[in-house]
């Protein structure tokens, strides 16, 4: 089972290269800004359907959760305005090389310290050993 999501991780991630590469021409078109509220505007219309029809119904409060749980809706659309500026300027490969390169180490670090709520996983060297490869592919796509 564990298989199953690590490959629905690895078609997300596919995904998120494919955004990019539309975020760069859309930002182009139309400006960076317009392109990340037009991601956004669909994402959010797709979602509303989605909750309309596959979401149960006795999910708690909007207004009941803790409102630092919400900084995602902040970064998200900085992470988007990243990917419209940088894409096409250094490249997909590059771009998202970047983005996995500071995901591992901020996930590092809350895992490390426990933060967010998730379970405490101590950095070992096995971790670090992967920070080191990624660091080193954003090198050698760099020089390419």
């Amino acid at each position: 089972m564990q298989l199953v999501f690590v490959l629905l991780t690895i078609l997300g991630g596919m995904g998120l290269s494919v955004e990019a590469g539309l975020l760069g021409p859309l930002g182009a078109q139309i400006g960076k800004l317009w392109a990340t509220f037009s991601i956004f505007g669909v994402g959010a219309a797709l979602t509303f359907l989605m909750m309309l029809f596959l979401s149960p119904r006795n999910t708690p409060s909007f207004f009941s959760i803790p409102s630092w749980q919400l900084l995602g809706g902040v970064l998200g659309p900085i992470y988007v305005i990243i990917l419209t500026i940088t894409t096409p300027v250094i490249g997909i490969a590059m771009t998202m090389i970047g983005i996995l390169a500071g995901q591992i180490f901020k996930s590092l670090m809350i895992d490390h310290f426990g933060l967010l709520g998730v379970s405490h996983r101590k950095i070992d060297s096995k971790r670090l050993i992967a920070l080191v490869f990624i660091v080193i592919a954003l090198i050698l796509v760099a020089r390419g």
